[in-house]
């Protein structure tokens, strides 16, 4: 073996300081050729301290936090145009709205017997709520101060107004009564009429006149009224 070999060996058993090691290749790279050991400084006393570093910071991230809770609590109650908007839904919707904000109350498990008794008693509380607000309300209205009713008997007889068209037939004359009436969808004067015929004991009316009928009994297989007067006679 060489001397050059030999050297070599026993540079790579020679153990290196572990200061050397510590600071790096530079330092080693740096080390005097006397053998004179350099000191090395603790790297953790170069460095400020953690808490000086991360006061600055935690100080700067409060601010956001603080406006992320007070925009959850905003999110949470709820706005003006919501409270608008609410007041104009119809009262079945606020009251189904309110069913769902109720909170809910876990119960034990009934059975079907106990379903319906239970529903039969929530029926009836609510009857009898009604009848009492029903009762109230017809307490404290007040009667009216307007035209009293007609007193009419139950068995009051027609009484009606027309022309005499035909008095052809012995004792009969035929009536022609016009009535008119506002149509119910397009608001316009439908005028139409109808004739019956009436019973004229001394044949006093005749065609043209204005005649006032009542309503009687059967006379004849047509005849369901008689004649009372004469209002107008024909020109």
């Amino acid at each position: 073996m060489s001397d050059d070999e030999q050297k070599k060996e026993n540079a790579e058993e020679t153990p290196k300081d572990e200061g050397a090691e510590a600071a790096g290749p530079d330092a080693a790279s740096e080390e005097p050729a006397g053998g004179d050991s350099v000191p090395v400084l603790d790297p953790s006393e170069s460095t400020p301290p953690a808490e000086e570093t991360s006061d600055a910071p935690a100080d700067e991230a409060e601010p956001p936090a603080a406006e992320e809770s007070e925009a959850a609590e905003g999110s949470d109650a709820p706005t003006a145009d919501a409270t608008s908007e609410e007041d104009q839904l119809p009262w079945k919707e606020k009251r189904r709205l309110a069913k769902s904000r109720r909170p809910h109350k876990a119960r034990s498990q009934l059975s079907t017997e106990e379903r319906k008794a239970e529903r039969d008693e929530t029926r009836k509380r609510k009857a009898a709520l009604r009848r009492s607000q029903r009762e109230a309300a017809k307490k404290s209205r007040t009667p009216g101060t307007g035209t009293p009713p007609a007193e009419l008997s139950p068995n009051a007889a027609k009484v009606r107004q027309g022309i005499v068209v035909s008095d052809k037939g012995e004792k009969s004359i035929t009536v022609r009564i016009d009535f008119a009436r506002r149509h119910p969808v397009y608001e316009k004067v439908v005028r139409r009429s109808r004739t019956l015929h009436a019973h004229d004991e001394r044949n006093e009316a005749g065609e043209g006149d204005v005649v006032r009928v009542v309503e009687t009994r059967p006379l004849s297989k047509t005849k369901r009224w008689r004649l009372v007067e004469v209002l107008e006679k024909a020109k």
